[in-house]
């Protein structure tokens, strides 16, 4: 257990931010898999919609380093393509 004061802060401060950044991953992660449910559906309209609100929460995500920027930019990619395929 930590003894200082600010050690006791810091690992309160550390609860709170696991929190924060699990939901926003699981936020994430429904909107990915929504996405790609919609493109294997073969609902063009839903997928754009879903794949918008994807790609949104990718960049949010890893804009506030939930997750690493490379990895929200790999898996946008993948998303689009598929989504590209669905369109032609």
């Amino acid at each position: 257990m930590a003894n200082l004061r600010s050690s006791k802060t810091r690992v309160r401060r550390n609860k709170k931010r696991e929190q924060i950044n699990k939901n926003r991953l699981g936020s994430v992660r429904t909107a990915v898999k929504q996405t790609r449910a919609a493109i294997a559906a073969g609902d063009k309209e839903g997928a754009k919609k879903a794949f918008a609100k994807a790609e949104g929460s990718l960049a949010r995500a890893a804009g506030k380093r939930t997750i690493k920027k490379r990895t929200a930019a790999r898996q946008t990619s993948r998303l689009a393509k598929a989504l590209k395929a669905l369109f032609k």
